[in-house]
């Protein structure tokens, strides 16, 4: 089982949350929530609203999001649907937990109270440097106060 760090459309609520519990794309399981360690900037860009969150530490936000715990068909499925390595590249982070639901090992049980875990975490280094220049955000909402709402994929022209 992998750790991954979700901030933006899989998070329960938001539009693709769906795919976190179809089965029929590996096993997903919710663990709690956290914010990355280091400020990142998390923009809304394209003509679709798409979250992305800009691999540039140190700049941006404590980015909030949930930690689940996948399976490899999971983690495979979340490669493919996250356009990974091309649109999104997974890679390590340090999250600090903000509130923990996992139960697991001792090894699960001593991350979680010293409160960083490593996790995956789908950011981007390949876009357009026009979006250093928009707003960033330290949480995502589809349907927030930003007025930019998610565009689904079966929506798209």
């Amino acid at each position: 089982m992998a750790r991954v760090f979700v901030y933006g459309t899989l998070k329960k609520g938001q539009p693709n949350y769906k795919h976190m519990i179809n089965t029929a794309k590996g096993l997903a399981k919710f663990q709690g929530t956290g914010r990355t360690v280091e400020k990142y900037p998390l923009v809304i860009a394209g003509k679709y609203n798409i979250p992305y969150m800009l691999n540039i530490p140190g700049t941006g936000h404590h980015v909030a999001g949930e930690i689940y715990t996948v399976d490899d068909q999971m983690l495979r499925f979340l490669d493919e649907f996250e356009g990974c390595p091309d649109m999104y590249q997974r890679t390590l982070m340090r999250i600090e937990v903000v509130e923990w639901e996992g139960k697991g090992g001792a090894g699960e049980g001593r991350a979680a109270a010293e409160g960083i875990v490593e996790c995956f975490v789908y950011s981007t280094t390949t876009y357009p440097p026009e979006w250093v220049s928009l707003p960033y955000h330290d949480s995502y909402d589809s349907s927030g106060k930003h007025g930019l709402s998610y565009v689904l994929r079966e929506s798209r022209d």
